[in-house]
């Protein structure tokens, strides 16, 4: 099997993020937090570690300031929902994933925030420039992906923050596509609130995510509930990351993200994009050779997360998908990857798209299989 959906969840797994999860459940899945006995205490410690290292990843100064959530969707709420207040204006592009619109949506919908969409171009780039007439006396957010999942568009979020920095603006960031691939710096880039998710590019399980929250920023808890310490009191602590992580944690997860950090850092950061932004120049290059295939996104050249979204003349893309799998064993992602509004913009709402992400452990040969099998169904 060829595994060409990165972008969804990253596979296979490093063979030490299995071994830690199996480690954890079998010799310490105690509750982090609630008791000082010594399976507690080094459940507790494998949070903290993983916590610490995630802060380091993103040029966090202190790792309290990153709450534990299931997932980035989960922590793009607690952003969203615990930010705004009433009133407030809200700026976001057409890029976005539904993590991010739907939450802005709802509450758009609900008469309580107001809401600007600034669009991309029909390649899928987007210009930082483009916010500034969009911004209000009463705008409190932008919220902007960092890599979209659909057309690779790399935002230029440091120009970003500079002007929501120049304008005392919140810069909420999803770095989902990012995280493990690019450099992300909060302070450099002037970032308020960063949400990412620990199954993709940080190699960790499903169920793991966390939400950076500025020391500035006190945010509406998105839940409530049991917090270990602090039991005395009726409301949700004011301590960090307590505030925010109500209930028991993924212990199990957070170990296997925990090793997933520790072999990003041992791999580093500048091998892994060097070698999947190679792997996507040869099947960009590729699919653009091929008569009747279509490619969506940034030019050939441009800078662009390690995803090529395609068509073919004549097919339904989760026709094309269905083929890759059944026929060719090559597992992709066809249809409207829960980005709609990115569809309008570069135009394939009406037939979706095939998206090929690329991860660390594909290789050369994968490509050329792909672009075989692509070569044989166009043909």
């Amino acid at each position: 099997m060829i595994y060409l959906d990165n972008a969804a969840s990253s596979y296979p797994k490093p063979t030490h993020v299995i071994t830690a999860m199996e480690a954890c459940i079998r010799d310490y899945a105690a509750n982090p937090g609630r008791g000082t006995h010594q399976l507690a205490m080094r459940a507790s410690r494998t949070l903290f570690e993983a916590r610490s290292k995630a802060a380091k990843l993103f040029g966090i100064k202190n790792c309290d300031n990153v709450a534990f959530t299931k997932n980035a969707t989960e922590a793009l709420n607690l952003g969203i929902k615990g930010l705004l207040q009433r009133g407030d204006h809200v700026i976001t592009s057409t890029l976005e994933h539904n993590s991010v619109r739907r939450p802005l949506e709802f509450l758009h919908k609900q008469g309580l925030i107001e809401l600007t969409y600034v669009p991309a171009d029909a390649q899928g780039r987007f210009y930082a420039e483009d916010i500034r007439p969009a911004i209000r006396d009463n705008t409190r957010l932008i919220a902007v992906t960092h890599g979209s999942n659909l057309t690779g568009t790399l935002m230029p979020i440091a120009e970003i923050g500079q002007i929501a920095k120049e304008h005392g603006i919140v810069l909420l960031v999803d770095v989902c596509q990012t995280a493990g691939v690019y450099p992300i710096d909060v302070e450099a880039m002037n970032i308020g609130l960063l949400a990412f998710t620990g199954h993709k590019s940080l190699y960790g399980p499903q169920g793991t995510g966390g939400l950076y929250i500025h020391p500035d920023l006190d945010l509406v808890p998105l839940m409530q509930g049991g917090t270990g310490g602090y039991s005395e009191w009726v409301e949700m602590p004011m301590t960090r990351p307590d505030r925010y992580e109500a209930g028991t944690p993924n212990t199990v997860g957070f170990a296997g993200l925990l090793a997933g950090l520790t072999f990003l850092e041992e791999t580093g950061l500048a091998n892994i994009r060097a070698h999947e932004e190679a792997l996507t120049t040869v099947l960009h290059q590729g699919l653009l050779e091929i008569p009747g295939v279509e490619v969506y996104g940034p030019p050939l050249g441009e800078a662009r997360v390690p995803i090529v979204s395609f068509t073919i003349a004549g097919f339904e893309s989760h026709e094309i998908g269905f083929i890759l799998d059944k026929n060719y064993n090559i597992c992709v992602r066809s249809g409207l990857h829960c980005a709609p509004l990115a569809h309008e913009t570069v135009g394939s709402i009406e037939h979706g798209l095939v998206r090929v992400s690329i991860g660390y452990f594909n290789t050369a040969e994968d490509i050329d299989a792909i672009l075989q099998a692509v070569r044989e169904i166009a043909g």
